[in-house]
């Protein structure tokens, strides 16, 4: 649904006209419905235009992308590029986001005789490499692909002129800086720099400060702000509802269409074959996905054939879906600058969105840190037909319970800590000491034992003795003998020696005859049972035999 913009405001607003843009893209601007252009652009392309150096600050679903790809298409139309050395260099962080830029490029340059290219990974480098050597004017990479073409001689990045780094926060949060700093080292330090970026945390201030020069600073909208377009709730259930309620919330909501997003790209998958196997129209979308999947699965989506979409924050940033509906995050977002993103989504270009948040009661560090972050608290919701749970109370040292756990936890620790209670009473320490508290007389019991145990010791001895009277000598130990003296043990042991010996020298002859009267050579190893084929003495000479008497080797 559009909302209609009042006459007297629309008076008050500036038009695309007013901004010194050229006529070509004036007419691609009109066709596209656009006549009033959003802040950041209004405040953003007369800068441009005057070559300055612009840091931009907004709320993400504001039209950053414009307010630098028209300019940038004014000023590059002038001249044109030669091969390998890109003219215009833009910095993505995702292949997602670059392909955006790419389609704007396309729609607001059709009057216009410019090229573009898109180095992004998942696509051959060859093509790249040929759509670089044929020269262009608008080059849009992702920072790790760029560098890898460019180690490899693909091209060259004297000749760019400006530099655009788009969603340096999240180049930040992706870990892209390091990449980001050494591409801007290969830089022409006459270049025009334009940084956008829809938080401005500390570290992204100092980035700016090495990248840019003189800039002139533009902030349009507080900081991680929520568009005033975006109607959000917050749903707190159990852990093991969380399914339950989002399918509630989709059947209960006028849904057209939405992005759920999850924390994990296992949960995607789990999530995705889940509201499948309930009759829902749904896709699935993370980085591990084959680029071509991702690809077919998001046209389709903006294309209506899909209804829901489930991803990860890889299509937090930058993606624009007109008309889409409403934003479901199904886990809250660890980083809170997350949250701001993954509903910008949805109330885009002055429509009416929805973005719920279904959260688990260990959840509330982070609850509280978006709301720190927003200024505002998110409204509590109730599904109808869940219980609504609590936050999870914290510690005794402040802090909550690890974030993953479920109702069962509690439960599960409770008979943990019986079976370690069973244990500790098994032992026969603490039971003694279990038995001397409740029982009085375990001390006088104790005396008794003390006192009749060597009658019971001497009572043992004798029914030893006695046993081992009763059995026949041969099977009697040879330590229980006491009746042999010393000198007819020591007569016994010389006896059973000679014996051993006797039958040692016995076998040794019986196997030299065995050896010397039937197989000649000395066999060892089958004692006894010689096979019957061993026996037959050896007659056949070898060729050997015959070359070592003197004769030839036979060759027949």
């Amino acid at each position: 649904m559009i909302v209609p913009t009042p006459v007297s405001a629309a008076e008050e607003q500036p038009l695309f006209a007013d901004l010194g843009l050229s006529e070509s893209l004036m007419r691609a601007v009109e066709e596209m419905g656009y006549r009033h252009p959003t802040p950041i652009q209004a405040q953003a392309i007369p800068f441009v235009l005057m070559g300055r150096d612009v840091l931009g600050v907004a709320q993400t679903g504001t039209g950053k992308t414009a307010s630098f790809t028209l300019p940038l298409l004014d000023i590059l139309s002038g001249s044109r590029a030669r091969a390998r050395m890109p003219r215009s260099l833009i910095l993505e962080p995702t292949r997602e986001l670059a392909l955006q830029v790419a389609e704007n490029f396309v729609q607001y340059g059709k009057y216009l005789k410019l090229t573009h290219a898109l180095l992004i990974g998942g696509e051959s480098m060859a093509e790249q490499r040929e759509a670089l050597m044929r020269g262009v004017d608008v080059l849009i990479a992702t920072p790790g692909r760029l560098l890898d073409l460019f180690e490899r001689g693909g091209l060259l990045l004297t000749q760019t002129s400006t530099l655009v780094i788009d969603e340096a926060d999240r180049m930040l949060d992706m870990g892209f800086i390091p990449d980001v700093e050494r591409i801007v080292s290969l830089l022409s330090p006459n270049r025009q720099t334009l940084f956008f970026s829809a938080t401005m945390a500390p570290e992204i201030r100092r980035l700016a400060d090495t990248f840019l020069s003189n800039p002139k600073e533009i902030t349009v909208a507080r900081p991680s702000s929520v568009a005033t377009t975006i109607e959000t709730g917050l749903v707190l259930v159990d852990e093991l509802d969380k399914r339950r309620a989002l399918r509630r919330l989709l059947r209960a909501e006028a849904v057209s269409n939405a992005l759920i997003f999850c924390n994990r790209k296992r949960d995607v998958d789990i999530l995705h074959k889940s509201l499948g196997k309930h009759g829902f129209s749904v896709g699935a979308l993370h980085g591990d996905l084959p680029q071509s999947v991702r690809f077919a699965t998001l046209e389709k989506f903006k294309a209506g054939e899909l209804q829901l979409l489930v991803c990860s924050d890889v299509a937090a940033r930058g993606i624009d879906i007109g008309g889409l509906s409403h934003v479901f995050n199904f886990d809250v977002p660890i980083h809170a600058e997350d949250y701001v993103h993954r509903i910008g989504r949805t109330g885009r270009a002055g429509r009416t969105g929805h973005a719920y948040t279904i959260a688990a009661p260990d959840d509330y560090p982070f609850v509280q840190a978006i709301e720190s972050l927003t200024g505002k608290p998110i409204p509590p919701l109730t599904v109808e037909g869940i219980e609504t749970a609590e936050w999870s109370p914290e510690d005794g040292d402040g802090r909550r319970r690890r974030r993953g756990g479920n109702r069962n936890d509690k439960r599960r620790d409770g008979r943990r800590d019986e079976r370690r209670d069973g244990r500790k009473n098994d032992r026969p320490g603490d039971k003694r000491a279990a038995d001397t508290a409740s029982e009085p007389e375990t001390e006088a019991r104790r005396t008794d034992e003390v006192t009749a145990r060597p009658a019971r010791q001497r009572d043992d001895r004798q029914r030893d003795e006695r046993q081992r009277q009763d059995r026949p000598r041969d099977e009697q130990p040879r330590e229980s003998r006491d009746d042999r003296s010393q000198d007819s043990r020591n007569r016994d042991d010389r006896a059973r020696d000679d014996r051993f010996r006797d039958d040692r020298r016995g076998g040794r002859d019986r196997d030299r005859r065995f050896r010397q009267d039937d197989l000649g050579p000395s066999v060892l190893g089958f004692g006894d049972e010689v096979p019957a084929f061993m026996r037959l003495p050896f007659r056949s000479r070898t060729p050997m035999d015959e070359i070592a008497d003197g004769g030839e080797l036979s060759r027949g």
